[in-house]
């Protein structure tokens, strides 16, 4: 069982300089502590997401590690010409010694991209066609391509990735649909939701890998082949009741950033598909995890076994949580969870 951290990187109430140095310091700290990879969101004109940029940021994170892998989760297709991006991704495929895990996707906000000159009705037609030219662009050294959105011509690809053939794709997604297209494509795979979601999810993944039957990249990082896993968000206190006094008002900040977008163009009650807006629904449908690290190895343990997955991506970091109670519970998952479900 492995590890990794996910971050959306969310506006806070620190200043913006001093909300990226910490968020260096934490990434730094789960460096140390053996985590397996750092993954980031994209989002745009949101205050969930500061580092609409991700490549940028992610250049600053590699040079203060030295083991943790590290990558968009996920780069937004639609919004990027394959070729410049075939270039950002072997730049920093170098700029982390070969450390990046590239996640694609289309885009879940209409509202974000209406401000793009792209047609988020087309958008899943577009980031096929544009991850297929990516993986053209990353493994041969002349990419030719003609389709319906991208064409290429004998362009010569001057930068080349480090890792080869090129570095680990990853998908996520809370929908059926998403789920069986990963799983029909080989890639690595993270879901969110409550846990019937997330199950369902997971094993309409299962499914459709089986009849693939081999991951798009060979390599032995995860039983199976392909990472499998589901994203949580984790405060760690004395007892439950300290952690839901700290974790509440964070929790209520970052939902608000998460709706934001569509509180202001949609009347009524905002519907955030997978999200609760109580944070004790959400800790009752198991979507955050809060109390002492006892009562969350349990919980981690069971929906590991329930979930039948190999990969966890906690957020430890988020909305106006104080950066001390962060790194405390980073400290407590590292030194005394961590160790009791490294053999799950």
């Amino acid at each position: 069982m492995k590890f990794g951290l996910w971050d959306h990187v969310d506006q806070s109430d620190l200043p913006l300089a001093e909300l990226f140095d910490k968020r260096l310091e934490y990434v730094a700290a789960a460096d140390k502590a053996g985590f397996y990879c750092y993954h980031v969101a994209e989002h745009h004109i949101t205050p969930l997401n500061m580092v609409p940029a991700p490549s940028v940021y992610l250049g600053a994170v590699a040079r203060v590690t030295k083991q943790i892998r590290m990558g968009p989760l996920v780069y937004l297709l639609p919004l990027y010409t394959p070729l410049r991006l075939i270039e950002e991704i072997s730049m920093l495929d170098h700029l982390s010694h070969g450390r990046l895990d590239v996640g694609v996707g289309r885009g879940i906000s209409p509202y974000e991209l209406e401000h793009f000159p792209v047609n988020f009705e087309t958008g899943r037609e577009v980031m096929f066609e544009s991850l297929d030219v990516i993986i053209k662009g990353l493994t041969n050294e002349r990419l030719n391509h003609a389709g319906e959105y991208f064409t290429y011509n004998d362009a010569p690809m001057e930068l080349r990735p480090l890792q080869q053939p090129h570095p680990p794709i990853w998908y996520g997604s809370s929908s059926e649909v998403g789920s069986e297209w990963a799983g029909d494509t080989g890639l690595n795979f993270v879901t969110l939701g409550s846990m019937a979601q997330a199950k369902q999810c997971v094993d309409t993944y299962k499914e459709a890998y089986a009849k693939r039957g081999a991951p798009a990249i060979p390599g032995d990082n995860f039983p199976g082949g392909t990472a499998i896993g589901v994203v949580r968000h984790l405060v760690i206190a004395d007892s439950v009741e300290e952690a839901v006094a700290v974790g509440k008002p964070a929790y209520d900040h970052w939902y608000a950033s998460l709706t934001k977008l569509q509180r202001n163009h949609v009347a009524g009650p905002v519907i955030a598909k997978s999200m609760f807006e109580d944070v004790n629904e959400a800790v009752e449908k198991g979507l955050v995890l809060v109390g002492p690290p006892d009562a969350i190895c349990e919980q981690l343990e069971s929906q590991i076994e329930e979930l039948g997955i190999n990969y966890m991506t906690l957020g430890f970091h988020f909305g106006t949580l104080p950066h001390t109670k962060a790194m405390r519970s980073l400290e407590l998952f590292t030194s005394e969870i961590m160790p009791k479900l490294g053999h799950l």
